[in-house]
């Protein structure tokens, strides 16, 4: 992340507002509700809270649930309950709106994956519409050993099924066919970004033999629906980037979001915090008496955007990414 009183900073606030002159700008908090919220997702809240409120936007909050494998109605009951103790509410789409006791629970919510099928369906019905999405009966599997890889190196689809003419009817697998294209982006802390989704993983899978929709569509889908300006998230995910503006651009997007991907919180060894290693969750220490704004400030910390460990209430996290003051959060 730039100084909070660098050239950048400066040029983002003044972007955001001039570009978008009509409506208030907008970024996201998207949990996906396959565990319990920890130290990793509240670095990521301080980051999309804290740039808003500094800079004039608007937070959504929508519930990653694509995955129906893996999520969990206890989770997002859980993380709804975290949000509302540490004081993040989003502006669009509020807490207690995905509650069902709110809502009702026959009611579909527009930031729920799990509620989508129709907006992704259609989606999809756009690009089959011009001959950019055939069946695939890959599995995992068979495309480890069609393309060995090193350790770390992520998985390339070498086009198997393209030209195979798979059965529709008997494989609910879907790829979509990408341009074999470069694209480049200006990360907002990274700099200028070059990446060839073609060849890091080849055509995309959206829809995968479960007949569930992929995170790469389901958010690229919905981020459009939810006219996103401002993609905030973790470095793991900036190998998505590329990816997704192709799929975007596809869909018919004529400008892709900005983007800002924060560093993570590791362990010693330089491993990411993660739900499937039962990382301590936000509730754990919760639990053992730590305040929200002892929490908040302990990420704030660990990420670098703070020098000491101290309490932070999160309505001061806008502090940390005014456009002008002399915090210094250059590694986060």
């Amino acid at each position: 992340m730039p100084h909070a009183g660098s050239p950048l900073m400066a040029a983002l606030h003044s972007r955001l507002h001039s570009d978008r002159p009509s409506r208030v700008w907008r970024t996201r908090f998207a949990p996906a509700p396959t565990g319990y919220l920890h130290l990793g997702h509240l670095v990521n809240a301080v980051c999309v809270w804290g740039l808003a409120r500094a800079h004039g936007g608007d937070v959504l909050l929508r519930i990653e649930d694509h995955d129906r494998t893996r999520c969990r109605p206890e989770f997002e009951a859980a993380l709804l309950d975290d949000l509302e103790w540490l004081g993040f509410a989003p502006d669009v789409y509020p807490v207690s709106s995905f509650r069902p006791d709110v809502a009702g629970a026959e009611t579909a919510h527009p930031a729920r994956q799990s509620d989508q099928e129709p907006r992704y369906a259609a989606a999809l019905e756009s690009l089959s519409a011009r001959g950019l999405v055939y069946a695939c009966a890959c599995t995992r599997r068979d495309i480890a050993q069609l393309v060995p890889r090193a350790p770390g190196e992520e998985a390339r689809y070498p086009g198997t099924c393209r030209e195979a003419a798979v059965d529709p009817l008997a494989h609910f697998a879907r790829r979509v066919r990408l341009p074999d294209v470069a694209v480049t982006f200006e990360d907002l802390r990274l700099g200028v970004v070059t990446q060839h989704p073609a060849q890091q993983c080849g055509d995309l899978l959206v829809r995968d033999r479960h007949a569930q929709w992929t995170y790469q569509f389901a958010v690229v889908v919905d981020d459009m629906a939810h006219d996103i300006d401002v993609v905030i998230r973790g470095e793991d995910l900036l190998g998505s980037t590329g990816r997704q503006w192709a799929l975007a651009a596809l869909l018919g997007r004529d400008t892709p979001p900005l983007t800002l991907h924060h560093a993570l919180i590791t362990h010693a060894d330089g491993s990411k915090l993660s739900k499937a290693n039962r990382d301590t969750s936000l509730r754990e220490l919760r639990a053992a008496g730590w305040s929200a704004e002892r929490l908040i400030g302990e990420a704030a910390y660990r990420a670098g955007m703070l020098d000491t460990a101290r309490a932070l209430p999160a309505h001061a996290v806008a502090d940390l990414f005014a456009a002008s003051g002399d915090h210094d959060i250059s590694a986060a």
